[in-house]
């Protein structure tokens, strides 16, 4: 039986494919405060607005291309049973050929009725427009999780975390909740190799192994040394 690496993604990781982190030091996110287009209540005041910004940033991911620490995760799959719960809202690890993801704050691909979360929806092309229903007859929104909303994946996040016998953590701060508290979730005596340019607070946790490089040289180097050991 394969053993079980789960790894866990954030916005370094595709900033590589060219994706901008989902927030600048100026607290912007492409120059929009985040609170403009990133909450429920911006839903309320100003849809078109939320939309029109949804449909941009899908264009972009659309353009965007799977990187080397994408394609190598893909592959450890031959090697190991890998899931992969991710914090990024585009769908790079699907097209680099990951199977098993986990996706914490929706995917910028699909849409979602805005009075039931549960009714979710490819998105053909890269726009969704306003006047686009669901089955309901509820406006289309996109299947994005917003700051003041239930991340609804948690929980099963939680379990693969609690099932893992090796953790990779790959360009992420740590610094957003409740993703931030799935290391929590993985057992002490698990390897944690955690690979980032900026290692984030985690000396408080057992068995580190810690990779300061970009997510393209860490995922390399990490997948040459478990594939050493399998």
């Amino acid at each position: 039986m394969k053993k079980r690496l789960v790894v866990l993604t954030g916005a370094g990781i595709s900033a590589e494919s060219g994706i901008k982190t989902f927030r600048d030091s100026d607290g912007l996110w492409e120059g929009y405060n985040i609170y403009d287009v990133a909450t429920p209540d911006a839903w309320e005041r100003n849809p078109t607005l939320v939309q029109e910004f949804y449909n941009e940033r899908r264009k972009q991911v659309l353009k965007a291309e799977p990187n080397l620490a994408h394609l190598e995760l893909a592959k450890l799959e031959e090697h190991f049973d890998v899931q992969i719960i991710t914090q990024n809202i585009d769908d790079l690890h699907e097209r680099a050929g990951s199977t098993q993801i986990t996706h914490l704050h929706g995917i910028i691909t699909f849409a979602q009725s805005d009075k039931n979360s549960s009714l979710i929806y490819p998105i053909k092309g890269d726009e969704l427009k306003m006047g686009e229903y669901c089955e309901l007859g509820s406006q289309l929104r996109p299947h994005v999780v917003w700051f003041g909303e239930a991340v609804p994946m948690i929980e099963t996040a939680a379990v693969i975390c609690e099932e893992a016998d090796l953790f990779m953590l790959v360009g992420t701060s740590l610094a957003v909740y409740p993703a931030a508290g799935l290391l929590d979730f993985v057992p002490a005596s698990v390897p944690k190799y955690i690979i980032d340019p900026k290692i984030p607070s985690v000396n408080q946790y057992a068995n580190l192994i810690k990779i300061e490089k970009s997510a393209t040289a860490g995922v390399k180097e990490v997948a040459k040394l478990l594939k050493a050991n399998a």
